[in-house]
């Protein structure tokens, strides 16, 4: 398998660092509104290569972050009159629910910001 390295400009042979495991660090989403297709095309690109690497028989460990406290997330619980943390909880699982009805398998592991400020 070869992927296009953009640093050097040039198609390279894939060899994960530890033979036959590939961890995967996808930024997710920042949880201040409700999933658009931009996101789903995203998580479906995702699953897609994470599917692939699992059918050429590596062992994948998908990690997919949560940003669920910055400043719009703030601004937007305001403007709704509840708690940062209702709101992201809110569009947090609106977003596992749109993933889920996309076939997008869900992260191995899934931190999110306010657990490690």
């Amino acid at each position: 398998m070869h992927v296009f390295n953009t640093l050097g400009r040039r198609l390279e042979t894939f060899e994960p660092r530890d033979a036959g495991k590939v961890g995967m660090y996808v930024c997710g989403p920042t949880v201040q509104a409700r999933p658009h297709l931009g996101h789903g095309r995203a998580a479906v690109s995702f699953d897609v290569i994470r599917r692939y690497l699992v059918w050429r028989g590596y062992e994948v460990t998908y990690v997919q972050n949560v940003t669920d406290v910055e400043d719009k997330i703030i601004a937007a619980a305001a403007d709704a009159g509840v708690s940062p943390a209702e709101l992201a909880v809110r569009f947090a699982d609106a977003f596992s629910t749109a993933y889920r009805k996309l076939g997008v398998q869900p992260p191995d592991v899934e931190p999110r910001a306010t657990e490690h400020i």
